[in-house]
């Protein structure tokens, strides 16, 4: 009976080993990992897609899930529940640890998304008219990024160019122009409503805008803005996280990155 007793123990802690594993866990194939992953849909998901078969080589299994918010890709992440995540950037990151006490690390840089401006109301920003509505994503790290991005089309003046920027950080608006903040995926559906809204790349291209032929103007290549792949603190240097930073940053991935979006996503290795 004691020995039974020791058989049934044994197989329920293998089972628990198994449920609460993270990057790591050793799944249904004999010998293969599996790492999750948050990501953005566009262009985000496509290119960890792409990835899979390379992992698959290296013993790991991926599996990708989609988000369709800034929000959850990080709770996720910092509550354990899942690896990885692939949609943002360092100042992104950073605005987001500092406000909800996270602790995610960036593994390694992939791409960038250069944001750009869209208007379905005029085709030169100098039609731009006194008074006119922009959209503006209302995430900080975000905000602070086409706030820039207006600075260069001298349609604002900000006080400085450091750190995270408001509307509060205007010092001159020659054309007195209006702000409205929104949820960054809900940016092309406002679209009709303002005179002009700045989209965040993965957004732009799942409502169909191409970013290279319809902006009226767009960041260019030297953004610093670099999406990244993160984790909790801790994990960055697991076996099967580095396995999947090294095939992010390969030739092949440069490759698929640069024939599938041809440049409105840039490769950043």
């Amino acid at each position: 009976m004691k020995k039974c007793w020791a058989i049934l123990a044994a197989l329920l802690v293998g089972v628990v080993a198994t449920a609460c594993g993270g990057a790591g866990t050793t799944s249904g194939d004999k010998g293969t990992k599996k790492v999750t992953v948050a990501a953005s849909q566009v262009p985000h998901a496509e290119i960890l897609e792409h990835v899979k078969p390379q992992l698959k080589k290296e013993g790991i299994d991926l599996e990708v899930k989609v988000f369709q918010d800034y929000v959850l890709p990080n709770k996720v992440v910092e509550e354990g529940k899942m690896d990885a995540n692939f949609f943002q950037h360092v100042p992104f990151m950073e605005t987001t640890n500092k406000e909800s006490n996270y602790h995610i690390v960036k593994v390694t840089g992939v791409h960038i998304e250069p944001m750009a401006a869209y208007s379905k109301k005029i085709k030169n920003v100098k039609d731009l008219k006194d008074g006119a509505t922009i959209a503006l994503p209302n995430d900080t790290s975000n905000l602070t990024r086409s706030l820039l991005l207006l600075e260069n089309q001298k349609l604002i003046q900000l006080d400085n160019r450091e750190g995270n920027k408001t509307e509060r950080n205007i010092k001159s608006n020659p054309k007195k122009l209006k702000f409205k903040l929104v949820e960054p995926a809900l940016l092309p559906r406002v679209l009709d409503q303002v005179d002009l809204a700045i989209i965040n790349t993965n957004y732009a291209i799942q409502a169909k805008l191409n970013p290279l032929k319809d902006n009226l103007f767009i960041e260019d290549k030297n953004s610093p803005y670099v999406n990244i792949l993160a984790t909790k603190k801790g994990k960055e240097k697991d076996e099967a996280i580095q396995k999947l930073a090294k095939v992010l940053n390969s030739p092949e991935t440069k490759k698929f990155i640069e024939d599938k979006y041809k440049g409105a996503v840039v490769p950043a290795f």
